[in-house]
C-alpha cells in the first residue's frame, strides 16, 4: 500500500463525501443541472490559477532536480487543464473574458489559499499531500465514471468533462504525481507524522467536497 493509499484509508469518510458526492454522481448520470455544471467550470478555471501557483510553489520549495522537473510537468498539466475549460466554457457561452472576471466563490478561495498555506508553512511532503485529492482525485473520479470507456458514454452531455479526466493523458499525470508523493514520503515521513499529514488530506477532501457543493447550490 502506497502513501496515497494509506492517506486514503486513514480519511475514508472524508474522501468519499469527495469522490461519491451528489455532484460526481448526478454528472455521471447525465442529470446534473446545467447552472451547476457553468458555475462549477467558471469556478474551476479560477481554482487552476491558484493551483498553477501552488505548482509554482513546489518548485520553489524543491530541493533536487526531479523534484523540480515534477513540479514543472504538474505546472504545465495544470496550464493544459485550464485549456480545456476555456473551451467547454465557450460551448456553455461563457467567453474567457466572463470566466477571468469572475469574483472567486468562498468555496474556491478556501480549498486553494489552504493548499498554498500548506506549502508555504511545511515542506515539499505537506504541499503534495494537499495537492493530492485533486491531483490524483479527478484521476479515480474520471476512472469511476467510465466503467466502460469513455466510448461508451455516446452523447453523454457532460462527456468531454469526463472523458479528459478519465483519458490516457490525464491518468498519466495522475500517476506521475502518486509516485512522486510516494517518493516524497518515504525521505521524510515518520509514523508520527503520518496521522498530520493524514488530518491535512482530510481537510483538502472535505474542502473539494464543499467545491462540488458550491456547484449544486447555485442550481
Amino acid at each position: 500500500m502506497d502513501i496515497f493509499d494509506r492517506l486514503k484509508a486513514a480519511t475514508a469518510d472524508d474522501w468519499n463525501s469527495y469522490v461519491d458526492h451528489a455532484f460526481v454522481r448526478q454528472m455521471g448520470e447525465g442529470t446534473l443541472p446545467q447552472a451547476a455544471f457553468r458555475t462549477y467550470l467558471v469556478q474551476d478555471y479560477l481554482f487552476l490559477i491558484q493551483f498553477a501557483r501552488a505548482w509554482a510553489l513546489a518548485a520553489y520549495k524543491s530541493r533536487t532536480p526531479a523534484d523540480i522537473r515534477a513540479a514543472q510537468a504538474g505546472l504545465a498539466a495544470i496550464l493544459d487543464e485550464t485549456e480545456l475549460h476555456v473551451r467547454l466554457c465557450a460551448r456553455w457561452g461563457l467567453s474567457q473574458r466572463d470566466i477571468e472576471s469572475a469574483p472567486e466563490h468562498q468555496a474556491t478561495v478556501a480549498y486553494t489559499r489552504y493548499v498554498l498555506d500548506c506549502g508555504a508553512a511545511g515542506d515539499l511532503l505537506d504541499l503534495h499531500v494537499a495537492l493530492a485529492p485533486c491531483v490524483i482525485g479527478y484521476a479515480e473520479i474520471g476512472r469511476n465514471l467510465t466503467p466502460e470507456g469513455v466510448e461508451a458514454l455516446a452523447e453523454h452531455p457532460y462527456r468531454e468533462w469526463i472523458g479528459e479526466y478519465a483519458g490516457p493523458g490525464y491518468q498519466s499525470v495522475a500517476a506521475a504525481a502518486r509516485k512522486h508523493l510516494d517518493e516524497l514520503a518515504s525521505r521524510s515521513m515518520t509514523e508520527q507524522r503520518f496521522e498530520e499529514l493524514a488530518a491535512s488530506f482530510a481537510k483538502a477532501s472535505r474542502l473539494e467536497a464543499d467545491f462540488w457543493q458550491m456547484g449544486l447550490a447555485s442550481a
